[in-house]
């Protein structure tokens, strides 16, 4: 029963301790340094192009319209809209839109067909006004301390309970 209490208070502490995390400014782009369109490229979410720019999983990332302060993230990109003219809030040129940071409209994943929407690519949202800033989650220093002393119980306890049996 002991070993047990031990397992769960160091899983507990790790588990805790992932969640207290900061976010990191990493780098910005602009919608339009992505591909050309007329070379149908893939269509990305704002975390999509954090990942293939940065590297790393879309997943870690969040992104801001506002600023490179991670204070004031918003979790939303600018994306360009194909054919920008005739849609929603694009009158006319340059156009983007703000839309949820991991959510674009595509077709199969692409930008070709009017109406799609990428965060990374050279289209209708031209200009530093279509600036995507990315953060990434890292731990603070308390978090660390706190996740190796979870995974330290979780050791000690596990080589007493191999002394107790054998």
């Amino acid at each position: 029963m002991k070993l047990k209490a031990l397992l769960m208070g160091g899983a507990l502490l790790a588990a805790g301790a992932a969640n207290a995390a900061s976010w990191v400014f990493v780098g910005s782009w602009t919608v339009d340094q992505g591909p050309d369109w007329q070379d149908v490229p893939p269509a990305y979410t704002g975390q999509q192009a954090a990942a293939l720019l940065f590297g790393g999983a879309a997943g870690k990332y969040a992104i801001s319209t506002v600023d490179a302060n991670p204070l004031h993230i918003d979790f939303q990109s600018w994306v360009s809209v194909w054919g920008a003219g005739g849609f929603g809030d694009c009158p006319g040129y340059p156009c983007g839109r703000v839309v949820p940071q991991n959510l674009v409209t595509s077709t199969g994943g692409l930008y070709q067909n009017p109406g799609d929407e990428s965060a990374f690519v050279r289209d209708w949202a031209i200009g530093a006004q279509f600036t995507n800033y990315a953060f990434a989650m890292v731990p603070e220093a308390a978090t660390w301390a706190m996740m190796i002393a979870g995974f330290g119980l979780v050791g000690l306890s596990l080589r007493g309970r191999r002394t107790a049996t054998a």
